[in-house]
Order: C-alpha cells, then structure tokens, then sequence
C-alpha cells in the first residue's frame, strides 16, 4: 500500500470507504426510485473503486420524502448523521447533483466541508451524463469547489425555473372546475382519479373514497349521538381504525403494489387520531368539494366557491350541522365532568333536604355534599349506595324497559347565514389589501375579485333558510336490551337521557337492613315519560280485563276477618 503526503496531490492506493447517499422528495416517484439511484452508485464506487461494507456494516444513507430545497445536507436525517461523522469514510457517491443539493448556498457548504476534512464528492451521472469527481483530498487544489459553485448556479436557477413553472400551472388549474392539481395528499375522505371524458378528460378530479367516507359517518354519527370528540378520537384507535396521514399511506402502498421502500430505518409508532385533527377535518370546506389555496375558498368570476369533486361529501346544510355540534359549547352546556366511574347515580341522586347532588364516597355511601359547597342543607341525606343502585335499576326497566329505542335522524335544513358570515370575512380582509395597489393591472384584478364577492353576497342573501327537521326511526331494540350491553358510564347516560331523578330524604334511626322506600321518590320527567304512561295505563287496562268479576276497585283495600280465614282453613 503506498501513501504519500496529502500535499503533495498524490491519490490513494487502498480502496476508499464511501457512503451511498440517496434521496427523494416523493416516495412514489418511479423515475427517481432508491432502487435506480442505488444500482447507478454502486456502478460509480466499483469503477473509482470505492467500497460502501455489506450487510450490517453497509455505509448508506438514506432520506426519503426529503425536499432538497427545504433541508439542507447537514439537516438531513441520515445524511447529516454521516457528516458529522467524517473520520468513518473517505468519500460521498450521489446518483445526481440534485439529489445532493439545490442552492449555492447548501454546496458551499458541502464544499467547504469536503476541504476541510479532505474528502471526495463523487455524482454517478452528471451534466450531459458524465460521472463527476471532485476531489478535496488536497487542499491547495481550488479547482473543484470552484467547478461546484458554478454546477450549483446551474442547479439553483432549474429548481427556481421548475418551481415557477410549477406554481404558474397550479395557479391556472385552480381555476378550473373539478380539475385536482395533482401531487401531494387531498383532504381526508377524498381520492385522486382520472377526469371523466364528459369534462374533458384531461388531468385529474377527486371522488369520495369509500372507505374514509364510512369513517367520517361514523364520526359525524357519534357527535349527532352526543359523544365527545376526544372519546370518538380514542374509540377510532382502539378499533384500529387508520388516522388520515396513515390511511394515504397504505393507499399509496396499494397504488404500487409494494411496501413501503424504506426499510433502513425503524418504523415508528403510526399516527393516532386526535381530537383536534377530527375537529380541523370536519370544519374545512375541502369537505363539501371545495377548491381552498391559503386557507380560503377558490372562486369563479361570479364569487361562487370552485368545486374541485363532483359528488361532495358533504352539502353545505350537512357541513353547518356538523359545525354546530363541533362548536365549543358554554360554560353552562357542558356537563360535569368526574373521574368516579364506579357512581351509577352520579347526576341522578338528590338530597330531599336541600335539592343538590349527592355523590358517592369510597365507603360505598351517597352523601349531601351541601358543606363542601359552602350551603346549608337542614335535613343532609346519607343512604348505601348498593341499595339505591339496585332500586334504580328496577324501577327504571320497570317504566322503561320495555320501550322501543329511536334513532332520531336529523332532516338537513338550509341557513345561508355561515356561508355570508365567512364570504364577508373573506371580503374585509380583501378591502385591507386595496391601498397596496400601485398598479392599474394590480388595481383592475383587485376590483375583479371584490366585485365576484360582492355578487357571491347578493346571491346567498337571496335564498331562503330551511328549518331542519327530525325523524325517528324504531331500531328495533328496548331500553332493556341495551341496558343489559352497557357499562356503568353507558347505563348512567342512559338514566340521564331520560330524565331520571332520585329524591333520598334523611334517614330514621332503627337498624335498617334495607333500603326504606319511604325515604325515596323515583321519577323520569324527560322524552320517555308519555312512551311510560302509555304502558302503564295499557297494564292498567289489561289487568282490570283480566280481574275477577267481583274483585274490589282499583284503589281499594280488602280486609278479611279472623273467622274467615278460620274457617277458610
């Protein structure tokens, strides 16, 4: 082996350690792909005879959905580890100068890096297809960070160039109906698909993707129902149903047939759904098919929103609903919330002597908790919880038990007045940027948008709003059958639905065994009790019919005499 002073401009006779370097912005793109990029490396390395290990040992680096323009070298996740790593290898092998970089300023720094440390940056195919070596091993050899800095001009103007031409034709297709741009992820619920031939069949359009659009009826399903956001969010994880960031994923999985290609890395733990990310999807108007640059809707020349799906998700009367059960409720609306799930009667138990709540302590009692709330109550109750809990039971799929549970189903309305609220909005914050205006174009397109809202306005004040009805629809269970399914938390909101209340007055003294039903009072006030008293007077009915002919009326007592029943024996 023969090594002379690094000075001096001599190249070394042993075999060079390289890292295989690989990126890509998209981890879809075929033309771009790390199998492409790796077979031109490894051609690259055997030809200056580098060497990259093998197996566990193997030197690579590799970053995937990675944006060049957006993350320099000593940002990237495995790249940089490399580079701050220098004394374990001799030499950087890329499949292209774009994949390493994109400004002036990233390969001056790359640049410098190699000088300093005296390493080789090595490009599988360069400008018109050539390999480049640039070779910093010696120092007083200015020559290739001088050709880098003029490669890096080059390749900073083409990605401004590609980024412009870009951004010109998204601009353009933004304006045209059901037309999707193409490229990175459409909102939850929404796939891209070729354009139908009866709109030109040119590019791409969205359509509902069936399986997001049976979540997202779940979802809006359990808000109609009353459940919170959070609970539907943690119910979502537990059923393993994918959050919208991994549900793009495995449709893109599926699009190519394959796995996901990055396996030098572990996997992570996969994303979960969120309250906040469930309440961020259902009030976009991305939802109702809308096209949405900037946070605001794109409109026509008329200011009408620009529809970037044919068949919306959502209506406009639908999005609104869903936007009132999202909107945060006041102080006053929003239940109690307690950690005691153990507390049957939590919200239902009332203290006879002063009307508060009782709650239930770890003793196993309900107790008037008037003191810790600074009241007074003349007459505090205190009764076993055991006792009470199976007394409620009773009575309560002794009333209710037998009704037929509805599912109410909301009829969309139509209220105009949120669609005026956000396009008046929309409308102040263009006024704001009137006097920036210096031009008579700037001035004319300004005026030309100002005038699309204003007859947006116009039209929407002209429709009329619709009341939304309700229907119930029988479901084909009792009360009773979903009793019998529910946990303590399901049976308490079942008790609470139905305006079940507990009244428990103080106590007598006298060694009770059990519960004293002269010291409770047990009623349901709420939407089943005329379904309750149907029941009950067609029981009525039912027993007088069946009834002895000379059984007493209803309301009287029989008292039969000692020498009856003597005589009876």
């Amino acid at each position: 082996m023969e090594k002379s002073n690094p000075t001096a401009g001599t190249v070394f006779a042993e075999t060079l350690r390289g890292v295989r370097c690989i990126r890509l912005s998209v981890r879809t793109d075929e033309t771009t792909s790390p199998e492409r990029q790796r077979e031109a490396d490894d051609i690259a390395a055997a030809a200056l005879g580098i060497d990259f290990g093998e197996g566990d040992a193997v030197r690579e680096a590799v970053d995937l959905d990675v944006s060049a323009s957006k993350v320099g070298p000593f940002d990237r996740p495995q790249l940089g580890g490399w580079l701050a790593r220098p004394d374990d290898f001799d030499a950087l092998v890329w499949w292209r100068f774009d994949r390493a970089i994109r400004s002036m300023g990233d390969m001056h720094k790359l640049a410098e890096w190699g000088r300093a440390h005296r390493k080789m940056l090595i490009f599988a195919e360069g400008i018109g297809g050539g390999r480049l070596v640039f070779d910093f091993r010696n120092p007083m050899d200015p020559t290739s960070e001088l050709m880098m800095m003029m490669l890096a001009f080059a390749a900073q103007v083409e990605a401004q160039s590609i980024k412009d031409r870009v951004t010109g034709a998204q601009a353009a297709m933004r304006k045209m109906a059901l037309r999707w741009r193409g490229g990175g992820r459409p909102i939850y619920g929404y796939l891209p698909a070729p354009m139908p031939r009866e709109h030109g069949g040119v590019g791409w359009t969205l359509v509902p993707d069936p399986d997001a659009v049976k979540v997202i009826e779940r979802i809006i399903a359990e808000l109609v129902s009353g459940v919170t956001v959070h609970t539907i969010a943690v119910r979502l994880n537990a059923d393993g149903v994918l959050s919208p960031s991994e549900h793009w994923k495995a449709y893109q999985a599926r699009k190519k047939n394959k796995a996901d290609a990055d396996t030098s890395k572990p996997k992570k733990r996969p994303a979960q759904w969120r309250a906040q990310s469930i309440i961020k999807m259902l009030t976009n108007p991305a939802m109702m098919g809308w096209k949405m640059h900037d946070g605001n809707p794109v409109r026509d020349d008329q200011g009408a929103p620009i529809m970037a799906s044919e068949t919306p998700i959502l209506t406009r009367e639908e999005f609104d609903q869903v936007g009132a059960l999202l909107a945060p409720k006041t102080t006053a609306e929003r239940a109690p919330q307690r950690k005691d799930s153990s507390a049957l009667l939590l919200r239902v138990i009332h203290c006879e002597g002063c009307g508060s709540r009782m709650y239930r302590s770890t003793s196993g009692y309900y107790g008037c908790s008037s003191y810790k709330y600074g009241t007074y109550c003349p007459a505090p109750a205190n009764v076993r919880a055991d006792w009470v809990d199976d007394y409620v039971t009773d009575e309560f799929l002794k009333a209710a038990g037998p009704i037929q549970i509805t599912r109410v189903t909301e009829i969309p309305g139509y209220d105009p007045q949120p669609e005026i609220d956000a396009t008046v909005a929309e409308l102040e914050e263009h006024d704001e940027q009137r006097d920036r205006r210096k031009s008579s174009a700037g001035t004319a397109a300004w005026q030309r948008r100002a005038d699309a809202l204003e007859a947006r306005l116009s039209e929407l004040e002209a429709r009329e709003k619709r009341e939304a009805r309700r229907e119930a629809v029988p479901t084909g269970r009792i009360y009773a059958d979903d009793w019998k399914d529910a946990d303590t938390v399901g049976k308490r909101a079942m008790l609470v639905d139905a305006g079940a209340r507990l009244m428990v007055k103080r106590g007598t003294k006298g060694g009770w065994r059990t519960l004293d039903l002269r010291r409770v009072e047990f009623t349901i006030t709420g939407e089943l009790d005329p379904c309750i008293e149907e029941i009950t007077t067609t029981a009525q009915d039912i027993e007088r019919e069946n009834a002895p002919e000379h059984a007493p009326a209803q309301g009287t007592s029989l008292r039969i005499h000692q020498d009856e029943l003597a005589s009876a024996a």
